[in-house]
């Protein structure tokens, strides 16, 4: 088993030349079947109470476990076909954040950045 995302991009790859889905792996379509599963992962949380949400069974948590996994492969997916070192662009926008978000005026708070620049 890959534990590298770098081996389980190969993988991920693999499967779909495997099965010549690749044509129909653009980034619309990736994106749009990512967004139904990150939608079946909000399934499993919509009627949850913020304790529920953090105490889920075991059968529970496979089940959210596999909606994951279905979201992040498309994600890797986008990514690959669409050329965006993921790790590059989450350091980018991690970085990007560090800026709007000071930590002198973020800390313990929720509201966007805009209602705290003055």
């Amino acid at each position: 088993m890959p534990d590298s995302l770098l081996e389980l991009r190969a993988r991920i790859n693999a499967f779909v030349q495997e099965r010549d889905w690749e044509q129909f792996h653009s980034p619309k379509n990736l994106a749009m079947a990512m967004i139904v599963e990150a939608a079946e992962v909000v399934e499993h949380f919509q009627w949850a109470t913020e304790a529920e949400s953090k105490d889920l069974t075991p059968e529970k948590r496979e089940q959210v476990a596999h909606e994951l996994a279905d979201t992040f492969v498309y994600l890797l997916r986008i990514a690959e076909v669409s050329g965006i070192d993921l790790i590059a662009a989450a350091n980018a926008k991690i970085d990007l954040n560090a800026r709007k978000y000071p930590v002198e005026k973020a800390r313990g708070r929720n509201d966007k950045y805009t209602a705290y620049e003055n």
